[in-house]
């Protein structure tokens, strides 16, 4: 069976690269077609294993891909030929999906989301990406054309797998296609168990808006709690600047770095709606709860009253009071341990090998019947 991976792009190192790294793991023979990498941002990621599309070519784009016209990107996606490969695995965000393929072949896409400039966050995506008079008037023509090209991409694909069953019904709503869960890989050997409590509230994410980490400054700075930041992004000069006595801004921390950051918090702090979520479970593999916004992927990993517990509203009042009502409870560290051990990495490499080869099987009963 001739394997090949294909990943939107590889620009940055985070979950859905992570996720990537451990498909590669599985199938240490195939090779990884993707639109454009930067082999400076590839962590663990073999370069030697990347076949780029001809966008690797063009001035700029290993750094900026968001600013080239989006209409190269279907283009550049459909130009691999993968013709000699039995099966092909997408890991993706947007374009991978649209790969074209021989019937013969069989496309398994483990989808992070449906595109979502394209869908959930199409008129926010508008809005806040340039604020020229030309953008703003025909990026919904843009927009309008990759919305239509996504939706037929995304039926080329025979099998949805998913992170989490939020994004499932995402997939079911815009796509019209079935997908089945398989929750990406936390490294839960990275952690140790640790009781050890250095007095501070801990936030590990990348710097964007949505991420809402103004909320956790928010609330420490409003309770007189400390408050250490961990990532970079476009958010991370405006959030240091507007930091109080009591938070701290690490930016970048190195991966061997974070456990002991774990380690020593008092909990998570875990204000934003995400797919999947990824650092309340890092979290728990050191013991340590989480204080989670109840929405998206969280709902599925943080167990109330027993790995953590949620506030309802993404506002600094809601999360104070989360914090003032997390301090008079008590958790378990092996308790909380026990539940991340059910989403290690391992557990993924077992459940996507089952999969890619029942799935392989019963292709290849379809192809008998027909």
């Amino acid at each position: 069976m001739r394997i090949a991976l294909v990943h939107d792009y590889l620009t940055q190192f985070g979950g859905a690269e992570r996720v990537l790294e451990a498909l590669m793991e599985l199938f240490p023979n195939a090779p990884v077609f993707t639109l454009v990498y930067d082999k400076d941002r590839l962590g663990n990621i073999d370069e030697r294993r990347l076949r780029p599309s001809f966008l690797q070519r063009l001035p700029g784009t290993q750094r900026s891909h968001r600013y080239f016209p989006l209409a190269l990107m279907p283009l550049a996606i459909e130009q691999f030929n993968l013709k000699d490969f039995d099966v092909i695995l997408s890991a993706t965000h947007s374009f991978s999906k649209g790969i074209i393929h021989p019937s013969r072949t069989l496309h398994i896409s483990y989808c992070f989301t449906p595109t979502r400039y394209a869908w959930d966050d199409s008129h926010k995506y508008v809005r806040e990406f340039s604020r020229s008079t030309f953008f703003q008037k025909f990026a919904p023509l843009a927009l309008s054309y990759i919305r239509q090209w996504d939706y037929y991409a995304s039926q080329r694909v025979d099998c949805y797998v998913t992170l989490s069953h939020h994004v499932a019904r995402r997939i079911k709503k815009y796509y019209n296609r079935e997908a089945v869960v398989v929750y990406p890989p936390v490294d839960v050997k990275r952690f140790a168990v640790s009781s050890t409590d250095k007095g501070y509230y801990l936030v590990v994410s990348r710097m964007l808006p949505y991420k809402r980490v103004d909320l956790a400054v928010a609330a420490c700075e409003k309770l007189g709690r400390i408050l250490k930041v961990v990532g970079t992004g476009p958010e991370f000069e405006d959030l240091r600047r507007r930091r109080g006595q009591h938070t701290e801004f690490l930016g970048f921390v190195p991966d061997e770095e974070l456990p002991a950051l774990y380690a020593g918090a008092k909990a998570l702090l875990f204000p934003q709606e995400e797919d999947f979520g990824i650092t309340p479970l890092e979290a728990a593999a050191s013991g340590k709860p989480t204080i989670a916004y109840r929405a998206g992927g969280a709902v599925e990993t943080v167990v109330e009253g027993v790995t953590g517990i949620f506030f309802e509203e993404q506002t600094p009042a809601a999360l104070v009071e989360a914090i003032v009502r997390f301090e008079s409870q008590r958790f378990d560290p092996l308790t909380i341990r026990s539940h991340a051990e059910k989403f290690d990495r391992q557990r993924f490499l077992d459940e996507m090998r089952e999969l890619v080869q029942n799935e392989w099987m019963r292709h290849q009963q379809l192809k008998v019947k027909k």
